[in-house]
């Protein structure tokens, strides 16, 4: 019996090397996308005014990278707290561990370099080499246009300098290896012309508004229902549950909504007599920052519909909010 006894022990701690040498080896040699390119962005009007465009209205950088008021509807972002970061992302709201958005003013990026802010927006790279947790959709951003990125970076470089220093995250096991494997390089691609390719310019734009993160249902990591198909869950520290809406062409989503009724409900946020109400624990609260994506262009908002009635219909009636019992 202790031959067997002993090859068994032989083969656990050969097991165990194996394991171990994996772990060492995905904690020091991940992520690996590279240096940070060199890039230096051109402050021009133009190109500040594109960025502030994309980071407020499309991208919503400003949505997560602000504090954002969570008594009112749709939480707008606090006057005077863009870009200082400090939102928590932690288990009381479905994350695998605790992740806390970054400040991203000159206060804090003034060491970073422009191909540093590039790497970790379009790749998941910070510029101390470690990843960025995928709640940033860089996978998106990796996919835009270098130009629009440089527009955002240039957005970033005016803002006021706010000093606001924040608790380091961390991520749950096995999340803290698992995404460490997930950055990858990015594959830019040129924007798309409105007028002559309307419907790939809408494919575009619907990406880098990521609309498909919070409409398509997701579990443990991975999305598992058809995109933009509606149903992922998002819970709020009450207890309370909000489900995405369908957004394709079926009946139970968009179905029936013409493109006019689908800016017009973008763009009554944006009316200046709108007023967020207030939201009690228990009422129905959103995740969508309707206030934000509420300026974004009527041509954008647009292509963005005509793009998605191209998608596959999918049948999902979605119950869009659950009350804390």
């Amino acid at each position: 019996m202790r031959k067997p006894i002993r090859y068994t022990m032989y083969s656990l701690g050969g097991l165990a090397m194996i394991i171990g040498g994996l772990v060492t080896y995905v904690n020091v040699a991940l992520p690996n996308v590279g240096p940070a390119p060199e890039l230096t962005v051109d402050l021009t009007p133009a190109k500040v005014e594109r960025g502030r465009y994309l980071a407020w209205n499309v991208m919503m950088c400003m949505d997560c990278h602000s504090e954002r008021d969570w008594t009112l509807f749709a939480a707008p972002p606090i006057p005077g707290t863009a870009g200082v970061g400090g939102d928590v992302f932690d288990e009381s709201v479905g994350f695998p561990g605790v992740f806390i958005s970054r400040n991203l003013t000159p206060a804090n990026l003034k060491d970073w370099s422009d191909g540093e802010i590039y790497r970790a927006i379009t790749m998941g790279v910070k510029k101390d080499g470690e990843p960025i947790f995928p709640m940033m959709p860089w996978t998106n951003y990796g996919k835009m246009d270098d130009e629009d990125i440089h527009a955002v970076i240039a957005y970033l470089r005016t803002l006021d300098p706010v000093e606001a220093e924040h608790p380091a995250g961390h991520a749950d096991f096995p999340m803290n290896l698992i995404m460490r494997t997930l950055p990858e390089k990015n594959s830019p691609q040129k924007r798309p012309n409105p007028l002559t390719d309307h419907l790939d310019y809408g494919k575009y734009m619907l990406n880098a508004a990521a609309c498909g993160d919070c409409h398509t249902q997701f579990d443990k990591g991975e999305f598992t229902g058809p995109f933009l198909g509606g149903g992922r869950e998002f819970e709020f520290p009450d207890g309370s549950v909000l489900r995405s809406p369908n957004l394709t062409a079926h009946e139970t989503g968009l179905g029936n909504w013409s493109k006019e009724v689908f800016i017009a409900r973008f763009k009554a946020y944006a009316d200046s007599s709108f007023v967020p109400h207030s939201v009690g624990p228990g009422e129905f609260q959103t995740m969508m920052p309707w206030l934000m994506y509420a300026h974004m262009t009527e041509q954008d908002l647009g292509a963005i519909y005509d793009y998605m009635r191209t998608l596959p219909a999918v049948d999902n009636a979605v119950v869009k909010f659950t009350a804390a019992k």
